[in-house]
């Protein structure tokens, strides 16, 4: 049996069969496509087959349409990758282990690509880690660096969530929940930002604070920690990681800060290496100038909103010149950038107003959103929000009340979860019924149809939908737009 948590990809013989359960995720689908390009055979099962499982097997990969243990008899695999959703009665999960096959998890595999590539830039952080990282990938590529990419969400120029490209230099996102990043090994890390989320893996803020310290603690001695200057989390992550790499006797990778000011960064001590000035919005869309060690400039036209993506464009920008990239490749690929899909994507016309969908279910992310589309031209904003999970519902809702009840109009979707128990008696009715105790405005619709008939009487043409949430939320703004 391979070691789960130190095996590489040249541990497993070139031809082994490698099986996906539940290959049609966003990440699952991803992590099978660069294992085929790795060499391996490849199938999987889903229960919900579609447009990924398809160009799945139009690649070649092998695709069950149900989980059953025959499945497993039929492909003959050698080894099985599962994500956490799948549970030990699963079929499939049982067959195989009364084969002896080793199971390994999503993120156990995914570690092991970190482990083979000679660079690995992990994105990391609450908020902003898919356009981080794609902003990042368009970096490297348009720097010829010939990135492999793994993303979180699918992005147009990679048709899907990956990039099969060099072993010399992989560019992965780096997801907190369930701990899956302390599978990951790193030559450079990003960190975002700390927020208290994944309520259900984290009780307190505390907890998230020491998993970063200790995702930290796997970057090379010789690699670089990318972090946003002013983010007292991450301050204290730090500095927990600094205690553990001097009682092992290592030597601590080099910390760079990036920031909107010239001020002295509360997460260093130091002023950032990375800093954004001149910052001005044209018709909502930041532009701005990145200094790089108070000399080297380089001008930036985004065409994302956002004052948060101007955190995110200067994360991304100190990981690939870091690694590579030249100021002018940064400068091409920010100012050719569109966006990850469901990160402020903007679906298209309904009667007439502009229909937005963001994947923005956290209280931080949401109030960062509704800031980016009010700097955009509009008359009014609508905003459709769905909560995502029970858990995080409760344990934020004060949160949830304060970043929303600032709008307008908001018209909340039933809390969706397809991991957990409501055993908290929680809906997202209670968030809307304290907005409006607060003097604000909103309303409950348990039923999507009743919801898509409210929108119809409130809009008129030139405001914005913003609808933000999960995906089943997000799929609203497809139907709108049809």
């Amino acid at each position: 049996m391979l070691d789960a948590k130190t095996f590489k990809l040249s541990d497993i013989k070139k031809d082994a069969r490698i099986y996906f359960i539940g290959i049609g995720g966003i990440s699952m689908n991803g992590l099978a496509r660069l294992a085929k390009h790795a060499g391996f055979v490849v199938g999987g099962s889903d229960n919900h087959p579609g447009e990924r499982t398809e160009i799945l097997e139009a690649q070649g990969i092998k695709i069950y349409n149900n989980q059953i243990a025959a499945n497993i008899d039929d492909f003959k695999p050698d080894y099985l990758v599962k994500t956490a959703a799948i549970l030990p009665h699963n079929e499939e999960v049982k067959r195989a282990s009364e084969l002896g096959l080793q199971i390994f998890d999503r993120a156990e595999f995914l570690g092991a690509f970190t482990r083979t590539y000679k660079n690995v830039i992990n994105v990391s952080g609450t908020h902003g880690k898919t356009t981080t990282t794609s902003m990042l990938s368009m970096m490297m590529i348009d720097a010829g660096l010939d990135p492999t990419v793994h993303l979180g969400a699918d992005l147009d120029v990679f048709n899907g969530t990956v990039r099969a490209g060099s072993e010399d230099l992989l560019v992965s996102e780096a997801c907190e929940f369930n701990r899956s990043f302390l599978n990951f090994s790193s030559t450079t890390a990003v960190i975002t930002n700390i927020d208290h989320d994944h309520v259900d893996c984290y009780p307190t803020i505390e907890d998230v604070i020491d998993v970063f310290a200790r995702f930290i603690r796997l970057v090379d001695d010789n690699g670089y920690v990318v972090v946003s200057g002013h983010d007292k989390h991450i301050a204290r992550s730090l500095a927990e990681a600094r205690e553990y790499f001097d009682e092992a006797g290592r030597k601590f990778p080099q910390i760079v800060a990036c920031a909107t000011d010239n001020e002295v960064c509360e997460t260093t001590g130091n002023k950032a290496d990375f800093v954004a000035e001149n910052i001005e919005f044209v018709n909502g869309l930041p532009e701005f100038d990145i200094v790089i060690g108070g000399e080297e400039r380089i001008k930036v036209k985004l065409n994302i909103p956002g004052s948060h993506n101007i955190a995110n464009a200067l994360n991304a920008a100190a990981a690939a010149y870091l690694n590579g990239a030249s100021a002018s490749a940064i400068q091409t690929a920010l100012n050719t950038f569109s966006g990850a899909d469901g990160r402020y994507t903007v679906k298209g016309k309904y009667k007439g107003c502009d229909v937005v969908v963001d994947y923005a279910h956290h209280p931080t992310a949401a109030r960062a959103t509704i800031e980016a589309a009010s700097n955009m031209p509009h008359n009014d904003i609508l905003v459709v929000f769905q909560p995502l999970t029970f858990n995080r519902t409760k344990m934020l809702f004060e949160d949830y009340v304060t970043s929303l009840l600032p709008c307008k109009k908001v018209l909340f979707a039933e809390i969706f979860s397809d991991r957990e128990i409501n055993t908290h008696e929680i809906s997202s009715k209670d968030i809307s019924d304290e907005i409006n105790k607060r003097g604000g405005d909103s309303e409950f619709y348990e039923d999507r149809e009743e919801l898509k008939k409210r929108i119809d009487e409130l809009i008129k043409p030139g405001d914005i939908i913003l609808i933000l949430g999960p995906e089943d939320i997000r799929s609203l703004g497809d139907e709108l737009c049809s």
